[in-house]
């Protein structure tokens, strides 16, 4: 995998997931799902990454420890949920981009745009 297409995906609703790796994947991009944040979490590998897409709530946990750990090792990442701006996120995190679900592959290229990328393949 081309380490400036790959995608990671964390989305605990599978049609979501799959819905979101089918639009990252026609403009080009690699995409790694992950349904939970453990399965995330197991895989310490994140040297392809271009950035990822976190879905905030996922079950009984958030992505807000990932995300922690992302901020750190300086790997780009955005915010998914249903609650929009209305989600409540750390101050840490308060400059992360959060999109509202269901979203669409204009408003993920806007997000990653703004994150100084872009996705042309």
């Amino acid at each position: 995998m081309d380490q400036r297409k790959v995608v990671y995906v964390v989305d605990d609703d599978p049609s979501m997931l799959k819905g979101v790796l089918r639009l990252l994947k026609q403009h080009g991009f690699d995409t790694v799902p992950f349904e939970t944040a453990k399965a995330l979490q197991d895989h310490d590998d994140f040297a392809d990454a271009f950035c990822l897409v976190l879905d905030v709530n996922l079950g009984d946990q958030t992505s807000l420890p990932i995300a922690d750990a992302l901020a750190q090792i300086g790997i780009p990442f955005l915010f998914a949920t249903g609650y929009g701006e209305q989600a409540t996120l750390p101050r840490a995190h308060a400059d992360v981009e959060v999109l509202q679900k269901p979203y669409t592959i204009h408003a993920i290229a806007a997000a990653v745009a703004r994150l100084g990328h872009s996705f042309v393949p």
